[in-house]
């Protein structure tokens, strides 16, 4: 009945008609501490992700100008992120995606790299397809961040996987649909809560007022 009902509802997100802001929340765990909330705001000009409250920290990516910002209230800060130019791919890079049905609408995939699974999960195509679109952007955005951050650690902390999830394979799962279920190597998992249409406030999408905008390294 799960399963069936799970379907129907994945039939119905992908009909629906568009609306002004899509809300998705998710729950969130990385490895040792507790679970956390996850809330996703969508609009063709935005993303917003945050921990549910209107006035915490919050990522705002903006994609008409492709950048992306890190408000950071108590600090007054906005850390500004721009796309930044990757190096060539190692000639020996093998990354691969495989995918399995799953329940209506959805599929399972594992994303792996020398036979290391890196991501595995289910997606469904058809839920919030363009909430996935703008996910993958906001990843495609700090792919260069990610790798100088990669670049910079001590070696014993360098992973293949953590090029393959954020750097050179960011989108690839994301190009599946909305992900519902998600773990990663190292033991960060996400799970899908609900998904929702809203009227747009266009407040949340802005940097408030008194927070100093800095780039961050390039």
């Amino acid at each position: 009945m799960r399963r069936c009902a799970l379907g129907l509802w994945l039939l119905a997100a992908g009909v629906a008609h568009a609306a002004d802001m899509t809300r998705l929340h998710y729950v969130d765990q990385d490895p040792g501490d507790p679970p956390y909330a996850t809330r996703i705001l969508v609009t063709p000009d935005f993303l917003r992700m945050d921990g549910g409250e209107d006035g915490g920290d919050f990522v705002l990516l903006d994609r008409r100008q492709r950048r992306v910002i890190n408000v950071l209230r108590d600090s007054k800060l906005a850390m500004v992120f721009m796309p930044g130019t990757l190096p060539a791919q190692p000639a020996d890079w093998k990354a691969r995606l495989a995918t399995k049905p799953g329940a209506p609408g959805t599929q399972h995939f594992s994303l792996t790299v020398n036979g290391v699974v890196c991501s595995e999960g289910v997606a469904a195509r058809r839920a919030a397809p363009d909430a996935a679109r703008a996910m993958a952007e906001l990843k495609a955005i700090l792919a260069a961040t990610q790798y100088r951050v990669w670049r910079d650690s001590p070696r014993e902390l360098q992973h293949d996987c953590d090029l393959a999830n954020q750097v050179w394979d960011s989108g690839t799962t994301l190009e599946l649909g909305l992900p519902l279920e998600e773990r990663e190597f190292g033991g960060r998992t996400r799970q899908f809560e609900s998904q929702s249409k809203e009227p747009l406030r266009p407040e949340l999408f802005r940097v408030p007022d008194g927070i100093a905008a800095i780039n961050a390294p390039s």
